[in-house]
């Protein structure tokens, strides 16, 4: 093409097969064409002008006219290059166009050709050239879009939220997602989002990361400053300034993500099903616990009615047995007692006097040793045969305790050889130095003082016998005691040699006593004769022990000997003095046993006269016949002993 001719080529598509050829255009066509590469001021256009068309858009004078270049930081930069609806979406091309546009047609040179007058220092070009600056350097261009004058930082209103909620909300955070330091932010969503979906979103939000920065509003230009330290002090206020703006901007997007989480219905519905889901997952829950409950309470019922049926069943047991047995006891008390009569009525079968006796002796050891079907047995042949069947009744006893006692040796002797060897360092104790006539007497004591029902009580009677047995040489156990015990209780008395060892004792006592009995020749109420006086010396002393017959108890203990002492602690208290007395300590009023009364009225005396009155154990001892204020004294201190002693020997065991 030359500047006085254009040539356009023109396609003709027929039916046909044609040729292309370049055709010139003439006429209308020719001046048509010529005036659209002309520029607006008759200028003919070049090719680079042909690609600025359709970049931007066109600017009006008047707004260009009315720009200050000293108010540049005010002034919108994409307005003024005609990017005003791109804006922040404007690629770096496009500005560049943009630029090279409003060159072409605001340049001072090309205006003053137009003959336009152009004001150098104050002309609007200036403002198109520093809004190129801005926008054509990353960052000064990301500090003005910081602070783009388009941008709403408002929020939206509560009408605005109850009008369209996800219209509106939609539009916000789109608006706002341009600050992301993040790609991909997710999209804000409808009302029938997925729970994961909704909650990636608030999640993404809640801990949002913005890239927006306010340097651009710097009031104060640190190249300004004249020497360094102006420049610091700038650049401290810019910064403070920078840190508060974004402290603000953070604030503004969390209450945006509050604002639409608060009035989020999805939000609401999802909290219903959890609360839901939770309520019938406790329900759920306690259905279980209480079936569970339920169950177990039925299980403890039925426990408890099976235990019931088997005690009762048990009790039942037992209940036979006992009757059972007491039957049995019936019946051989009855067979016994049939025995004996009849052997009575025989004369024991006796020739003589010796045989008389044997046979006596023969009678208990028959009722003894048989059974009740042996006795019935017995019973009916002796109704016929007399004097034989007894003879033979008697031979088989014998026999049986003869039996009896080669078994007890047997094992004795098994024990004996078992035990042959006696360790090193242990001292080998026999049985008689083990339970004295003194042990036994304070094993008869110790019974009385500590009856069935104390804690421990063997244990305690034990350590009783240690700390008062004379000499000490020898400990027992609550083993020792026990089987003591048991063997008193077992034991024929009539046999025993403790009764003559009393009875002598006792009448050393009463020869001691009988002299001072003569010189009293009134007897009181209170008071006893010197034969009863032995007598109590003699029943104190372990002469008429017997032990109580009462089965064992079902915790292991068994029932201990039980002397025939007073029932009383005052009156069991008296052992000691008793004892004293016999052993011939003292004379005068200290060698007399204290009665009951006697104690009564001591008891009475020491109630009735507290510690505060003046002379009050001669008080005392006038309300007591026959009885000197020493011999009160001595039995009161004799009886603060005991106690004491008791309670030495229960905190021992403890």
């Amino acid at each position: 093409m030359t500047s006085g001719t254009v040539t356009t080529a023109v396609e003709v598509q027929l039916p046909l097969k044609v040729a292309r050829r370049r055709i010139e255009r003439v006429g209308f066509a020719y001046f048509s064409q010529r005036r659209q590469f002309l520029a607006p001021g008759g200028v003919e256009r070049s090719d680079s002008d042909e690609k600025l068309e359709g970049v931007g858009e066109e600017v009006d004078i008047s707004y260009l006219k009315s720009l200050d270049p000293k108010e540049w930081k005010d002034q919108d930069h994409y307005a003024i290059l005609g990017l005003g609806k791109l804006r922040y979406e404007a690629s770096e091309d496009d500005i560049r166009r943009a630029y090279r546009r409003m060159v072409l047609l605001h340049h001072p040179d090309k205006r003053k050709a137009k003959g336009e007058e152009v004001i150098q220092d104050d002309d609007y070009f200036t403002c198109i050239t520093k809004a190129y600056e801005i926008l054509g350097t990353s960052k000064p261009r990301r500090s003005f879009d910081s602070v783009d004058p388009e941008f709403d930082d408002s929020l939206p209103s509560q009408n605005d939220i109850d009008g369209d909620y996800f219209g509106v909300f939609n539009k916000y955070f789109t608006l706002n997602g341009r600050w992301s330091e993040k790609p991909h932010v997710p999209a804000f969503g409808q009302v029938d989002a997925k729970r994961e979906e909704v909650e990636r979103f608030y999640n993404f939000w809640y801990d949002f990361k913005s890239w927006r920065e306010f340097s651009y509003l710097d009031e104060e230009d640190k190249e300004k400053g004249q020497d360094r330290d102006e420049r610091r002090w700038i650049e401290k206020e810019n910064r403070a300034a920078r840190i508060k703006r974004k402290k603000e901007e953070m604030s503004r997007i969390r209450a945006l993500v509050d604002l639409a989480y608060n009035n989020d219905k999805r939000i609401q519905r999802f909290k219903q099903e959890e609360k839901d889901r939770k309520a019938a997952a406790k329900r759920a829950k306690m259905d279980a616990v209480q079936a569970q409950k339920a169950e177990a309470d039925r299980a403890i019922r039925e426990a408890a009615l099976a235990k019931e049926k088997a005690e009762k069943a048990e009790q039942k047991r037992i209940e036979q047995i006992r009757i059972e047995r007491e039957q049995q006891k019936k019946l051989l008390k009855k067979e016994r007692k049939t025995l004996r009569d009849k052997v009575k009525d025989c004369k024991y079968y006796a020739k003589n006097d010796k045989d008389q006796l044997k046979h006596m002796e023969g009678t208990e050891k028959i009722c003894e040793t048989f059974s009740l079907a042996e006795l019935q047995t017995l019973n009916k042949a002796m109704e016929t045969k007399g004097r034989e069947s007894f003879v033979a009744a008697l031979q088989t006893a014998e026999q049986k305790i003869a039996a009896e006692l080669e078994e007890i040796n047997q094992t004795q002797a098994k024990k004996l050889a078992t035990a042959a060897v006696t360790p090193k360092g242990v001292k080998e104790v026999k049985k008689g130095e083990l339970w004295s006539n003194e042990n036994v007497q304070l094993l008869i004591k110790a019974v009385n003082l500590f009856p069935a029902g104390t804690a421990q009580r063997w244990d305690v009677i034990a350590t009783f016998i240690n700390q008062h047995s004379p000499g000490n040489t020898v400990l027992v156990n609550a083993r020792d005691v026990l089987n003591k015990a048991k063997a008193l209780q077992n034991t024929d008395h009539s046999k025993s040699s403790l009764k003559t060892q009393a009875n002598d004792a006792a009448f050393a006592s009463f020869e001691k006593s009988k002299k001072d009995v003569q010189t009293c020749k009134d007897i009181t109420l209170g008071e006893e004769t010197p034969a009863q006086a032995s007598k109590e010396n003699v029943k104190q002393n372990g002469v008429d022990h017997k032990v109580n017959n009462q089965p064992a108890k079902q915790n292991g203990t068994a029932p201990a000997p039980a002397p025939a002492a007073a029932e009383t602690p005052a009156a069991a208290a008296a052992a000691p003095a008793t004892n004293g007395s016999s052993g011939g300590g003292g004379g005068g009023g200290a060698s007399k046993t204290w009665t009951k009364e006697e104690q009564a009225l001591l008891e009475q005396a020491i109630k009735t006269y507290p510690t505060t009155t003046p002379d009050r154990w001669d008080r005392i001892a006038t309300c007591i016949p026959n009885r000197t204020k020493k011999d009160c004294l001595r039995r009161v201190k004799e009886l603060v002993e005991l106690v004491n002693s008791k309670k030495e020997a229960q905190a021992a065991v403890k």
